[in-house]
């Protein structure tokens, strides 16, 4: 079975950085998308990036492009999400989602999601 567990979160203050950490178990397939998404009080949930498993392909959202970048390790078993330049419009319950597949799906094709992790933004 298929398990997702985000940490990293926390407080920073505008123009900090976080790291976001997503262990991913129970995946047997190589070809695999690990999505990154974020949920604001309010607000729907909206997706921040993409990597595959086979090759590192990344995909970003416009809101974070060149601010954030996902990478994994070398196993394939943590993604990362490292967030600079946070600003006042990030904070959120970031998710790490996975499946089989690539990163053009659209997030409800996702069937396994962690629990998030807060990140909080303020001065």
């Amino acid at each position: 079975q298929v398990h997702n567990v985000e940490s990293g979160g926390g407080l920073v203050q505008p123009g900090g950085s976080l790291r976001l950490s997503c262990a991913v178990a129970g995946v047997t397939s190589y070809y695999y998308a690990i999505g990154w998404f974020r949920q604001a009080p309010g607000k729907e949930r909206e997706a921040v990036s993409c990597i595959s498993s086979s090759d590192g392909y990344t995909v970003y959202a416009d809101a974070v492009k060149g601010r954030f970048t996902t990478s994994r390790d070398n196993a394939g078993n943590t993604v990362y999400l490292q967030m600079n330049r946070l600003k006042f419009e990030d904070p959120a319950v970031y998710y790490c989602a996975t499946d089989i597949g690539d990163c053009g799906r659209p997030q409800t094709e996702y069937r396994h999601w962690g629990q998030g992790t807060q990140v909080t933004v303020s001065s």
